[in-house]
């Protein structure tokens, strides 16, 4: 048994339920209202799967939109494959959740992101996890959007 309690880990995994969960609703019952999704993830995660010319276009993170088309939603307790618009070239793919780095729905400014760090880094308890470079992935209209930094909880 670990002598302490990963937080961190606990948090993460429960964020990924959370993301499971909306998905699987949007799947059965569609997008409500206004709600879309920014979804940005690590292209070099082993279990991704995009198209050659995708991953040669976004070779370490790429950020999906789901609002207007999208088709094929399938969710898993792993992740989550949906066929989107490329313009006007659909294309099918797979994200495991471990590769999902944030997860936003500027609708209602909310919004999660996953921070990964090495076992040997040091972390500084001062850092609030926002680095404005981050977040240009999101387009200016959307950074209203509060983003819940889970590193606040690791050891």
């Amino acid at each position: 048994m670990s002598e302490t309690i990963d937080y961190g880990k606990l948090m993460h995994r429960a964020m990924r339920g959370l993301i499971q969960e909306v998905l699987s609703d949007v799947r059965d019952n569609g997008l409500p209202g206004a709600h879309h999704f920014f979804i940005t993830f690590d292209t070099t995660h082993p279990d991704v799967q995009i198209a050659d010319w995708l991953h040669d276009r976004y070779p370490s993170e790429m950020t999906v939109v789901m609002q207007h088309w999208f088709d094929d939603l399938e969710v898993t307790d792993e992740g989550f494959s949906v066929t989107l618009n490329f313009g006007d070239a659909p294309e099918h793919l797979y994200v495991p959740y471990d590769a999902i780095q944030t997860f936003v729905d500027p609708s209602v400014e909310f919004g999660l992101r996953f921070e990964t760090q090495d076992e040997d880094e040091p972390t500084d308890p001062t850092d609030d996890g926002h680095d404005e470079e981050e977040m240009s992935e999101i387009p200016e209209d959307h950074t209203d959007a509060e983003v819940v930094s889970l590193d606040s909880f690791r050891k």
